[in-house]
């Protein structure tokens, strides 16, 4: 039997390590979630079992035709086969948190059929930044990364090579690089004083958070929030424009396509975005959009879907 049109669902998700932006679009209307991050590069396939499960399914209809576009940071080919196994068997087995609730009831969801579409989250940003058209899409979060789009597919990858060898203009690197001249003394002592200050903490702290601790990406990105608060200070409005002008011309500028405008997405992007722009007017850039999440963009991308 034809299925009704109502029973037609798009499921947007864009998913980085620490939570996963979801939108559900059907007749009904929209709904907006978040659950834990999905990064099968950093999870066991039962982690991401486990987040589908008891966050993802209490949140969805009970029936109908799911089809997913998931967007996600670390979903590269080698670890497709990880994530679509963890969906299949969420979908088919439901949600256990929903058995709990209703014995009597059968699990959630039980979709007539899972149409289920699996990206990197640097598609996403293209696609989010330039729909189908040609040009430059960036992230500027914690980490960062870039890409030349022809409007349909990624045909050029600067590598990003991760905090330590490169992601310039993150968050990790912006914090990583502040960290180093107030301690070396390439920024005015006042300056290191008053971080110690507001922050707390010590330089033997700052060390074992870097070197001993997990995570230290994201405790170098949460470091450069410091500089966004203090940008009336000349040495630090330095600092940041030059890391942004290093992420243009080591990343950017190996595409050789200045004809085309330069898209961000991402908390760092959308904080800094002025002095991003300036970076960009300085190294002979033209800056597009600037989005601190790709979502919505990603659901306006997918949603003439639902018409078809």
């Amino acid at each position: 039997m034809k299925k009704t049109k109502q029973n037609r669902a798009l499921l947007v998700a864009d998913s980085g390590s620490t939570k996963t932006d979801w939108v559900l679009l059907g007749e009904t209307g929209r709904k907006s979630f978040q659950t834990q991050g999905l990064n099968p590069v950093l999870m066991s396939e039962e982690q991401i079992l486990a987040i589908l499960q008891c966050e993802l399914l209490p949140e969805l209809p009970n029936d109908g035709d799911f089809e997913v576009f998931f967007y996600g940071a670390g979903v590269r080919p080698d670890q497709e086969e990880k994530m679509q196994q963890a969906f299949r068997q969420a979908f088919a087995a439901g949600s256990p948190l929903a058995a709990v609730a209703n014995p009597t009831s059968s699990l959630i969801p039980h979709p007539s059929s899972l149409n289920l579409h699996l990206s990197s989250d640097l598609l996403g940003a293209a696609r989010a930044l330039c729909g189908h058209a040609e040009g430059v899409a960036c992230i500027l979060g914690t980490g960062s990364n870039s890409c030349l789009f022809d409007g349909e597919k990624i045909v050029q990858n600067t590598p990003a090579l991760g905090y330590v060898l490169g992601d310039e203009g993150s968050g990790a690197s912006l914090g990583k690089r502040f960290l180093n001249a107030i301690f070396k003394g390439l920024l005015p002592t006042e300056l290191r004083d008053d971080f110690l200050a507001e922050t707390r903490l010590t330089l033997n702290e700052i060390i074992q958070k870097v070197y001993r601790e997990p995570m230290p990406n994201r405790f170098l990105a949460a470091t450069s929030l410091y500089i966004g608060r203090h940008l009336d200070d000349e040495a630090l409005r330095t600092l940041a424009k030059d890391e942004f002008r290093r992420f243009f011309r080591a990343n950017i500028a190996p595409y050789g396509r200045q004809d085309l405008p330069v898209g961000f997405v991402g908390s760092i992007a959308a904080h800094y975005e002025p002095l991003l722009r300036e970076a960009a007017e300085e190294e002979g850039f033209q800056v597009g959009k600037i989005l601190s999440k790709p979502i919505d963009a990603l659901c306006d991308y997918h949603k003439i879907r639902l018409s078809k």
